[in-house]
């Protein structure tokens, strides 16, 4: 059997056809359909971001040794922060503030915020704290040490970083703040011996949202960073989150999910905490969510290294960077769907 004979039967029915289904594509029901199409404006793609970049924010962070109020290393470790973002931000402010611990020291902080298109009115927030824990008095030894918060601090501040410097070449067409609080974990010990203060953790939200930086600003809702950066990290849908920014919280989950982190960001719902999310929620009124890593096996529920000197640059895994940065990247860019 000759078989190019069919071949070249075969092609002329095929071009046939063709040409049939261009004539099609002339008619007003197509023109109709392609002009539905056309309306309908898909999600850009979001930057890639990029977890190599993020360690190393979160390694330089802990080579200045423990961020701890009033201290050297928080001296440095602040202008590097806004020397660093001052390269990709349209704008940096820089909040210095005087606080009272729960021991009667003045402290001295500041907070630093990064605008990204400052005049938009749509606005998202991302913030982490930067500070660490003066006193490691969750651990067994030299619990009035300070701690290095490779996690407890530094991991989410190195993701927002990273998140900056993507916005600085994607150029989303929202605006974008990004703050890193100071004093946030000078909050009281369990066995201190002074009088019980309330409210001692997240001294430096509390000013912000009593004092905030721009007269009026608001944003649609924010998204809040704290120990996220440890190997096979859960980020569960916590309670103080769900009480006062539940449509935040599903929204920023089923992104998540959506792009493939369902391993890390589960929808267990589990119990409130205070943390800086608390305070922007109840003073400044913006709904915010906190992604925090939850361990039900260990006693704080928190990451087994909390509040210890085991909170070191060697526990951070780039995956867990990864997904929360590349989730908030994604928020931001969903953003732009008209």
């Amino acid at each position: 059997m000759d078989l190019r004979g069919v071949k070249c039967s075969f092609k002329w029915i095929l071009v046939s056809i063709s040409l049939i289904l261009v004539s099609c594509n002339n008619d007003s029901t197509t023109n109709s359909s392609s002009a539905t199409v056309n309306s309908v404006k898909a999600a850009p793609a979001a930057p890639i971001f990029n977890s190599d970049s993020a360690f190393a924010f979160v390694k330089r962070q802990t080579d200045f040794g423990p961020r701890i109020p009033n201290s050297v290393s928080q001296s440095k470790c602040a202008i590097w922060l806004a020397a660093n973002m001052k390269q990709f931000a349209d704008t940096v402010i820089v909040q210095s503030f005087q606080t009272r611990g729960f021991d009667g020291k003045t402290l001295n902080g500041k907070n630093i915020i990064s605008s990204f298109n400052p005049t938009k009115g749509n606005r998202v927030l991302l913030c982490s704290h930067w500070d660490s824990r003066p006193w490691a008095d969750q651990d067994s030894i030299d619990k009035d040490k300070p701690i290095d918060g490779a996690n407890d601090g530094a991991s989410g501040v190195g993701v927002l970083i990273e998140v900056a410097r993507q916005l600085s070449i994607a150029k989303p067409d929202v605006g974008v703040d990004i703050i890193f609080f100071d004093i946030e974990d000078y909050g009281q010990p369990e066995d201190s011996k002074f009088p019980e203060m309330e409210d001692s953790y997240c001294l430096g939200s509390q000013y912000w949202a009593k004092n905030l930086h721009t007269p009026n600003y608001f944003a649609r809702y924010g998204i809040l960073l704290d120990m996220v950066g440890a190997a096979h990290a859960t980020y569960t849908q916590e309670g103080t989150s769900n009480r006062y920014a539940p449509a935040v919280v599903d929204m920023v989950w089923k992104t998540a999910n959506d792009i493939g982190y369902s391993d890390y960001f589960v929808f267990d719902k589990t119990k409130p905490i205070i943390d800086d999310h608390y305070y922007v929620n109840l003073l400044a009124q913006i709904k915010m969510v906190d992604v925090i890593q939850y361990d039900l096996s260990s006693r704080s529920n928190f990451w087994k290294h909390w509040h210890t000197h085991g909170d070191t640059i060697d526990k951070i895994d780039k995956n867990s960077l990864k997904a929360c940065g590349q989730t908030l990247l994604q928020v931001v860019f969903n953003e732009l769907v008209d």
